[in-house]
């Protein structure tokens, strides 16, 4: 019994957009799922996976709060 936990950050994709879409989460749920099954031979029945959508203000990247990290870093460099 597999269990998957996906951890995302509570931020769109497309302008305007505060989270994933519902539509975007069952492809990583799909997707996900059927690796397990292609890879290790565990039945889709079988496998959970869990998203956890993180907020921005709780998690940091190179000792910084991720905005603020994300500031520094300038338009143009990779996040």
């Amino acid at each position: 019994m597999p269990i998957v936990t996906i951890q995302i950050t509570r931020e769109g994709n497309t302008p305007g957009a505060s989270a994933a879409t519902a539509e975007e989460k069952a492809a990583l749920i799909k997707g996900v799922s059927q690796l397990l099954l292609d890879v290790l031979n565990k039945p889709l029945s079988s496998t959970f996976v869990v998203i956890d959508e993180v907020d921005t203000e709780n998690w940091g990247r190179g000792g910084l709060p991720v905005e603020e990290f994300r500031r520094l870093q300038g338009p143009g460099s990779p996040q």
